[in-house]
């Protein structure tokens, strides 16, 4: 059973840009194989204002280097979001996993560390502001944690 089809129409900055994205500078290769699926899938008219045959979707994804899943994907993506969503991923809005250290406690743990070291300590290291906010803040971090933050 086929899906439906979606028509890819460029506009002509469009077009020059993916061209651009094809011969030009360094792009990663899922934006190089979408930019090429969807010049391949462009339906403008050629020179003499006949349209361009568009070969069928095996042809088509050969050209391409890629699945007919994909040329699928691609033109349907285009038709509903448009050039830039296709060549672009989404931006994540959320961190993956959010922070345990926020400013209010690198601020305690910075003005932990400049005091005095505890007794029997000549001077802070890493591991004591680890176990200062265990049992101070009730927090456990890592001392790679501490390091990087």
């Amino acid at each position: 059973m086929r899906g439906k089809t979606y028509r890819v129409q460029l506009a002509g900055e469009e077009e020059k840009r993916l061209k651009d994205i094809i011969s030009k500078g360094v792009h990663p290769v899922r934006q190089i194989i979408r930019a090429r699926i969807l010049l391949l899938l462009n339906g403008k008219t050629g020179r003499e204002g006949k349209p361009v045959k568009i070969p069928k979707q095996t042809e088509a994804a050969k050209q391409c280097g890629c699945h007919t899943i994909l040329l699928y994907r691609v033109s349907k993506q285009y038709a509903r979001e448009g050039v830039e969503r296709v060549l672009n991923r989404k931006k994540r809005e959320t961190p993956p996993v959010p922070a345990k250290v926020t400013g209010d406690i690198e601020t305690k743990i910075i003005a932990a560390s400049c005091g005095e070291p505890p007794a029997g300590y000549s001077r802070w290291t890493l591991r004591l502001p680890e176990e200062r906010s265990k049992v101070v803040l009730g927090i456990e971090l890592s001392d790679t944690t501490i390091k990087n933050g």
